[in-house]
């Protein structure tokens, strides 16, 4: 029986730099979407955030079919990965580099590799996997295609002379000798030759790639008639099914209705293995995927259901010879926060019909099924977590997706995962890269140096624009976007990758200001905002509710200020001559959940609700806080 042939390829790129693009329009000349079906804007990035963010956050499989142009006339399988870009979301980069053979590295054609580019380059290089050049986005005005390709040849070089591995060193050099092909993903077009800056390339379609991807890259070194051996990368669920596997089938077939040997571990790391029997085999079809009864053979990627608890991991061996495969391995986390039920007084007004600590513990026990870079671990309090993960971002996307279900929340500040190394501290450092306008540099400097970052290089790039890269705490980058944006005007661009654990920097301040504090329950007026208009910017508008503790402005000054924001104007039988005149109040900064858990203090929490997002004190009333600054002093002394 001939079998169709296969290529198991993930596309990885810096954040923005057109994977998802590339992927929407490869299927599209794949005959995917049909002849009258709707072209969806990349239609991998299915999730409302991924949509809103326009970033991708979860790695998606697709299965591209090209008929009659495999091995002796059958057709041909590319199963293509889309992977996240930013390092944040690396769990997912690693998970889907575990189910391919060789990636694709997309590069913008006038951005060059970046530090995610490099993130995902180096996972790459380390698992040994031949990587294809794609340099994207030929037709930007501002293209520099020679320059980038150096760039990007350098970089794997560097990587390869990096990597601990002799044999993985060797294989990344020989990377060099492969094509390099330039393509527009926008336009659905890519070629092997150079087009020049600013043009499309000179092809009609995709096909070159489409070749490339065939001829470079290995077929899946698989035995169809050995044992079966099945690797479960992800996970997802149905309501019809419930939990559904995605597996890289490495040896032998699987079919519907198959007994097969689970092999799983407990939290302590100890294997059982348990017989079990396959309900339902899907094949992916395009972007769906579609109930199969044929056997799906080694090479391929499948989704199976009928076994409830299975995890990201596992193995699904034959039953006469149970042999695991190596489970997934991730980073280590470097940021937690502590996540738990809303405390406020408004509890329970926000909108959330998810309210008490037993939710909110099975949603993250829930998360931790398929989100292989996350930690929950207890905490004091039995109704707060506190939860660990790679970067801030992936956190505050947890944050809003379990808002957007309906949660309300208390969420702590991010703070670092420190470990302790012969009795020195250690934390993890990030490797910072910033592009900004000259005029902009002396003002960047100085911030990271606020934040202990030590300056590794400089370059002038085209145009008065600034090339800086840093060392720095992954903590003094916890609110830096924020700030940088308004130092450099919203031009500058700053992207960073974790690079290793170093001894503890030092106290690095967290904000030049200070919190305006509502030291009473009720209404905000409009009087009140226009008498306390110069301490400073306010978060609330005349109406609101607010609650004694809960941050209602940022103080001018760097300390905390208790102040009443529900005084009511005294009414009097005298006439005055301004009595009828309007009062114009600055507009309300409303923050978003980023910027909140940003600005968020040491002793303070964001009160998170589908309706309202609030920065509070820890401890509400003002007599509780100035006992507890006591102690605290007391403890320095």
């Amino acid at each position: 029986m001939s079998h169709p042939e296969f290529r198991n390829v993930a596309i990885v790129a810096h954040v923005d730099h057109g994977k998802t693009t590339l992927v929407n329009a490869m299927l599209e000349q794949s005959g995917v979407f049909g002849d009258h079906g709707e072209v969806a804007d990349r239609v991998m990035d299915s999730g409302d955030l991924e949509k809103e963010k326009g970033i991708t956050i979860l790695a998606k499989n697709t299965a591209i079919r090209r008929k009659g142009l495999g091995k002796d006339g059958n057709d041909l399988i590319i199963n293509v990965i889309d992977t996240p870009g930013h390092a944040d979301f690396g769990g997912e980069v690693e998970r889907g580099l575990s189910m391919v053979d060789g990636v694709v590295l997309l590069v913008d054609a006038s951005e060059g590799p970046l530090p995610q580019t490099r993130f995902v380059l180096g996972k790459a290089l380390a698992a040994k996997m031949p990587v294809i050049i794609v340099v994207n986005k030929t037709d930007r005005p501002d293209a520099r295609i020679d320059e980038v390709v150096e760039e990007s040849q350098d970089l794997l070089l560097e990587l390869a002379s990096a990597l601990d591995d002799p044999e993985a060193a060797a294989a990344a050099e020989t990377l060099l000798d492969l094509p390099v092909l330039y393509a527009s993903g926008r336009e659905g077009k890519a070629s092997t030759e150079n087009p020049g800056n600013g043009n499309v390339p000179d092809a009609a379609d995709l096909q070159a790639l489409f070749d490339v991807i065939h001829e470079v890259l290995p077929e899946p070194s698989a035995t169809i008639d050995a044992p079966l051996q099945a690797h479960v990368t992800n996970l997802d669920s149905s309501s019809f099914l419930g939990r559904i596997a995605l597996v890289r089938i490495h040896a032998g077939t699987l079919k519907k209705g198959q007994q097969v040997a689970w092999i799983h571990y407990d939290d302590e790391g100890n294997q059982h293995i348990k017989n079990v029997k396959i309900a339902e085999l899907l094949r992916t079809v395009g972007v769906d995927r579609e109930s199969t009864s044929e056997a799906m053979v080694a090479g391929d990627i499948a989704a199976i259901s009928g076994i409830d608890n299975i995890m990201i991991g596992d193995t699904l061996a034959d039953v006469e010879n149970p042999v695991a495969l190596p489970r997934i391995t991730v980073d280590e986390p470097a940021i937690s926060m502590t996540i738990g039920v809303n405390t406020s007084p408004l509890a329970g007004k926000g909108g959330g019909d998810k309210l008490t600590a037993r939710v909110v513990k099975a949603r993250l026990d829930q998360e931790l099924i398929g989100n292989v870079s996350i930690q929950v671990l207890p905490t004091e309090r039995p109704d707060a977590w506190e939860v660990q993960g790679r970067g801030e971002m992936a956190l505050s996307v947890l944050v809003e997706t379990m808002r957007r279900e309906g949660f309300e929340l208390t969420v702590g500040k991010p703070q670092v995962v420190t470990h302790t190394v012969d009795g020195h501290v250690y934390e993890p450092f990030d490797h910072m890269v910033i592009d900004t306008p000259a005029e902009h540099q002396g003002a960047v400097t100085q911030l990271m140096a606020n934040r202990k970052g030590i300056m590794t290089s400089m370059t002038n790039l085209s145009g008065d624009w600034v090339r800086m890269e840093f060392d720095v705490p992954a903590r003094g980058l916890i609110g830096f976007r924020t700030t940088f944006l308004t130092e450099t005007r919203g031009s500058g661009i700053a992207n960073s990758y974790s690079i290793e654990s170093r001894p503890w920097a030092g106290e690095i301040k967290d904000r030049a200001s200070g919190s305006l504090v509502a030291d009473r329950s009720g209404q905000v007026t409009a009087y009140a905002l226009q008498q306390l208009a110069d301490r400073g910017n306010f978060f609330v508008e005349p109406g609101m509710e607010v609650y004694e503790g809960m941050v209602v402005g940022a103080n001018n000054r760097d300390e905390d200020m208790d102040i009443n924001i529900t005084k009511e104007k005294k009414l009097t039988n005298m006439r005055s001559a301004t009595a009828d005149a309007t009062v114009t109040l600055a507009k309300a900064h409303v923050l978003s959940l980023d910027e909140a858990m940003e600005f968020c203090g040491q002793d303070e929490c964001v009160e998170v609700t589908p309706n309202s997002l609030r920065v509070r004190k820890v401890l509400l009333n003002a007599t509780d806080r100035a006992r507890a600054r006591s102690k605290e002093k007391a403890r320095n002394k």
